[in-house]
């Protein structure tokens, strides 16, 4: 058997990184795809290597010159690259086609030695790989019957995403025997390039070919093994991360990403926190049926974003503003607090970290679940001259939890101290404790100094539309934060949401219920683990203490190597002892990190 790699393409939407250089001379961790194909082939012991180069084809030359491939190399030269596509470099390796067995590759992907093991393990003779089709993929496509027969090539044109579940992805590998070769593929491959002309694509040809009562070729699912193709440098820097030989390596580029992971459509994500349990269906349903608008037409702005917000919170539109996430609202905020602030910590960063430190005071609670109640804080901040206070509720890593009724007394304390009192309540949703909103009317015009911020996105699990708001008496700041922040903030998508929120209410109280069974159920089977300490919570977290001779970094690494499952360790919040959050997800995932950790530690 015989490899055969195209290797005549530009690489364009590389950009600078194809100026000089041909595609598969881009470098994945340092070592360039051209060099990592050749030595997996090379290592499969086949009889020859069949090049067919183009764009740079001699500096392509000259660098495989370099590597010291020990297998026999042939070159065959594209000088139309410019004007033609894959069909027309596959027609100039034809007769090498007819002479033996062929693995036949394009030259911009990346995979794992598993993959090529795949193709060359299976018995039958001619296949096509074939993976499940993910939305980071691109390009053709095939629909498949039960016993692996294609049934039908969808071409990128072609493709209808209503169908995507339905469609596996072709991996640009394939094994043709010589047979198949000499009696479909290059009889095809000729009558098509005669009929249709040079700027084609070769998997055309394979369509024709299914079409027949017996096109002798089926496909060969892939089943988790890890590939990626590489077209722009957004794919080469998620390649870098997929492939990386460096287990610690591939942490820091995957946590560096700070999301973004539908891109790794396999990963299971416990560190970023959402409602799993909402929105429902029908309100997908009632976006995606909106898609085409909302993506053309301009968003309102702030002024008729704020009555939207205003409606769904039964407040007056001069109490509230939204923010492109609660970011955006925390930043603005923070910016026009003045004097010292006080911080209870742990806590969610985003708040001191947009503070300075100078002016800053710290409350950590002496124990060692980090809990408090609002007399542990009042008491606290009695002995400090603070003009500010933040309080996250529940806290987050801790999901420490103090009641509606306990806040209102701090709200009290905090307005005889003088204290600009900032209440972020984006967990407090999944508390026990029901109608707990601290976003009311009466309560915002007796408390001028209250600043009540939500995050959206985490309450009701739609990150990806980015919204928060925020609700206070003080209308000065309310109205300085409106101006501070860009006039158009939010997309149209975000707005129709608000639009739309009010009808599917029952659907987010439905989807609460099932979050606190939930907590309940996975902190009971987390207890039942040796090592783990539970932190009681009334978030869509839980906070766990490991045994010490666990360490959380170890543990993050083996369960994102080994599992495909990213967890948050707190050391950079918590120093000296072992924590983790767990954000809580559907009972399918939940028992899927349930079992790695018992495998692990348990």
């Amino acid at each position: 058997m015989q490899a055969i790699i195209l290797a005549a393409g530009m690489g364009r939407r590389l950009k600078e990184l194809t100026q000089n250089n041909t595609k598969c001379m881009v470098r994945v961790n340092g070592v360039t795809l051209i060099e990592r194909m050749l030595r997996q082939i090379e290592s499969r012991h086949l009889s020859r290597i069949v090049i067919v180069v183009g764009y740079e084809g001699q500096k392509l030359i000259d660098y495989i010159d370099t590597l010291g491939i020990n297998m026999p190399i042939v070159y065959i030269n594209n000088p139309i690259y410019s004007k033609t596509n894959n069909i027309y470099s596959l027609a100039l390796a034809k007769d090498w086609l007819c002479k033996e067995d062929t693995l036949l590759f394009e030259s911009d992907l990346i995979f794992e030695d598993s993959v090529l093991d795949e193709l060359l393990n299976d018995e039958r003779d001619t296949l096509a790989l074939v993976d499940k089709y993910e939305s980071w993929m691109d390009g053709t496509c095939v629909k498949l019957s039960e016993d692996d027969s294609i049934e039908e090539f969808v071409p990128g044109k072609r493709f209808r995403f209503e169908e995507k579940d339905e469609y596996y992805k072709t991996v640009n590998i394939y094994k043709f025997s010589k047979e198949f070769s000499n009696t479909h593929y290059v009889p095809f491959l000729d009558a098509y390039e005669k009929a249709l002309g040079e700027n084609e694509y070769y998997e055309q040809v394979l369509r024709v070919i299914t079409m027949l009562d017996d096109p002798g070729i089926k496909a060969k699912r892939l089943n988790g093994q890890k590939w990626y193709e590489i077209d722009d440098v957004q794919d080469l820097d998620i390649a870098e991360s997929i492939f990386t030989p460096v287990d610690d390596e591939k942490v820091r580029l995957i946590q560096s990403r700070y999301g973004g992971y539908w891109r790794y459509p396999k990963l299971l994500d416990f560190c970023y926190l959402v409602n799993p349990y909402y929105p429902p269906r029908k309100m997908k349903d009632e976006l995606a049926a909106n898609f085409d608008v909302l993506l053309t037409e301009y968003p309102s702005g702030m002024k008729v974003n704020s009555l939207l917000a205003a409606k769904n919170f039964g407040v007056h539109q001069e109490n509230i503003l939204v923010g492109n996430g609660a970011a955006e609202l925390i930043k603005s905020l923070m910016s026009r607090l003045n004097g010292t602030t006080g911080f209870i910590r742990p806590t969610f960063d985003e708040y001191p970290n947009r503070y300075n430190r100078e002016n800053s005071v710290d409350f950590v609670p002496d124990n060692q679940d980090y809990s408090y109640t609002a007399d542990d804080v009042m008491n606290y901040f009695d002995q400090q001259d603070i003009q500010n206070l933040i309080v996250v509720n529940p806290d987050n890593p801790s999901g420490n939890y103090i009641s509606k009724t306990e806040l209102l007394r701090m709200i009290i304390w905090a307005e005889n101290k003088k204290i600009n009192l900032v209440i972020d309540e984006s967990f407090a949703d999944f508390s026990d404790e029901e109608n707990n909103t601290l976003i009311a009317q009466e309560i915002l015009d007796s408390s001028p100094h209250l600043y009540v911020m939500k995050s959206i996105s985490k309450s009701y699990g739609v990150p990806g539309l980015r919204l928060g708001v925020l609700a206070s008496g003080d209308t000065d700041t309310i109205q300085f934060m409106k101006k501070d922040v860009a006039i158009w903030n939010i997309n149209s998508f975000a707005e129709f949401y608000m639009q739309i929120e009010e009808k599917y209410r029952k659907d987010y109280i439905a989807g609460l219920k099932k979050l606190r069974k939930e907590r309940a159920r996975f902190a009971e089977e987390l207890k039942q683990i040796r090592g783990i300490r539970i932190i009681p919570s009334q978030a869509n977290y839980i906070m766990v203490e490991l045994n010490q001779s666990i360490s959380p970094k170890k543990l993050l690494k083996t369960l994102l190597i080994k599992y495909e499952i990213l967890i948050k360790e707190l050391s950079t919040k918590i120093n000296g002892r072992n924590y983790l959050r767990l954000a809580i997800r559907n009972t399918e995932d939940n028992d899927t990190l349930l079992a790695a950790l018992k495998a692990e530690i348990g």
